[in-house]
């Protein structure tokens, strides 16, 4: 692995910054306001329980809606090329979930990071927007807290795409042991442990791990990834979650009695290499869902670094399946 050394995390994270700025300034331009709100992608933040929310949104807000939640320990620049596929038909929103991105990422003492609390604040964002149906992509982190949304509100759900977002225990490799035995036992010295967890080492390895072509993965992905990591506080954060995350485990025969009970149609775009999410746990949402489309993809843990344009073909499919 080559050295990701502060200067160029710093260069790609200012860069990712002033491009961000730019577009937000360029889409409030007035001349031709009805086509570029057609075809702009628009860079937006709005106040959600005292927190400054970032999102992406863009096509027509007539169009059925597509709700994408991000993972750790990216944010919604992960889909940065799937959102131009998706626009021309839909209307698309990408939230940064709080502590992520360009959302607000309060003290950990002063906001408790936990899933319910970071599902909460989607919702109270999915409300403000007045969104009142949509399809959910979930990934990642992305999962527990949009399956929460769904056990919140399925009238809302048209449906779900799942890419690599686990809900089954099938699913969980053998990354997860050194987390699971902080589960079991949350001392201090089983916290210290998992500091690694959020260095650039392991976000490199979490983008290349079951990649062929390692040239496909864009370095100012895990690059302006680790710049927000390596923010003060920021590793007590994402701790904080880590250690939450069991709580999304114990939901899961709940996420089970959901999918049974309100079937929604799913389509399962999985990389097949993933070193933390196992085909298992693709395989394993067919166990309750009778309406599914499987599809894997041959790539690690963030596919729509190497496949996006695949992956957007098959949500294009699939969205025009599913009821307005």
């Amino acid at each position: 692995m080559k050295k990701i050394t502060s200067k160029l995390i710093a260069g790609f994270a200012l860069a990712a910054l002033i491009a961000g700025k730019s577009a937000a300034q360029s889409n409030t331009n007035s001349l031709n306001n009805n086509t570029m709100e057609n075809t702009s992608i628009h860079y937006r933040t709005t106040k959600v329980n005292g927190l400054n929310i970032f999102y992406r949104e863009a096509g027509k807000a007539e169009a059925p809606t597509i709700l994408l939640l991000h993972g750790y320990p990216t944010s919604s620049h992960m889909f940065r090329n799937l959102i131009p596929i998706l626009k021309e038909k839909y209307h698309v929103i990408a939230p940064d979930l709080p502590g992520f991105g360009y959302s607000d990422a309060p003290d950990h003492q002063s906001f408790i990071y936990t899933f319910d609390n970071v599902a909460g604040t989607v919702q109270q964002f999915i409300d403000q927007l007045g969104l009142k149906r949509f399809a959910i992509y979930i990934f990642d982190y992305g999962a527990p807290v949009g399956l929460r949304i769904a056990l919140a509100n399925p009238e809302k759900i048209t449906g779900i795409i799942s890419q690599n977002g686990n809900a089954y225990e099938e699913g969980l490799s053998h990354e997860w042991n050194l987390i699971q035995k902080y589960w079991k036992d949350p001392s201090q010295v089983n916290r210290e442990a998992l500091r690694d967890f959020v260095s650039e080492k392991a976000t490199w390895f979490q983008y290349h791990e079951g990649v062929s072509d390692p040239s496909l993965i864009a370095p100012e992905a895990y690059i302006l990834d680790q710049h927000f990591l390596d923010r003060p506080g920021n590793i007590e954060i994402q701790l904080d979650l880590v250690k939450d995350y069991r709580t999304n485990l114990a939901l899961y025969p709940k996420f089970h009695e959901y999918f049974k009970k309100y079937q929604p149609k799913a389509l399962l775009v999985w990389g097949n290499k993933d070193p933390y999410f196992l085909p298992a746990g693709a395989c394993a949402y067919q166990q309750d869902l009778h309406d599914t489309k499987l599809k894997f993809y041959d790539t690690g843990h963030f596919a729509l670094e190497t496949n996006a344009k695949e992956i957007g073909a098959d949500i294009l499919e699939f969205m025009a399946t599913l009821p307005r």
